[in-house]
């Protein structure tokens, strides 16, 4: 097996990482959905693939309705995304704790997604992990 080394530097791929995950958690906690639409195109690849519980999606339009139907539309409201650890960023995938918490603070859920960057720094897919690993 070769294993081949990026050539950007392991600081640079893992903030770059960091920067699109932290995007796309802001983009779905976003209430205005131009100000979510514009924090999406910053994270996203155009041609995303959105792999979920509740299916899969391709493009940023299908992610942008997953969050407003999902994440935006809780039946508690004024609920939020929080990212709950470090990004682990292997090269051009990365990993991260979330939580979906409700207005007092209390989870309604949490997971693992991962994430695969392009060589531009844009999500091209996202895979979510919800709830515990058992």
């Amino acid at each position: 097996m070769t294993v081949h080394e990026p050539a950007a530097s392991p600081q640079r791929h893992h903030r770059a990482h960091a920067d699109a995950i932290d995007a796309f958690i802001a983009a779905a906690n976003a209430d205005d959905p131009d100000h979510r639409s514009a924090l999406l195109s910053r994270a996203l690849a155009v041609d995303v693939v959105f792999w979920g519980p509740l299916g899969r999606g391709s493009g940023r339009g299908a992610v942008a309705d997953f969050v407003t139907e999902v994440v935006q539309g809780y039946r508690a409201g004024g609920c939020r995304m929080v990212r709950t650890t470090s990004v682990d960023a292997p090269h051009e995938w990365a990993r991260f704790g979330w939580r979906f918490e409700g207005p007092d603070g209390a989870t309604v859920l949490s997971g693992t997604d991962m994430v695969h960057l392009t060589a531009a720094g844009d999500i091209d897919e996202i895979v979510v992990f919800a709830g515990p690993l058992h």
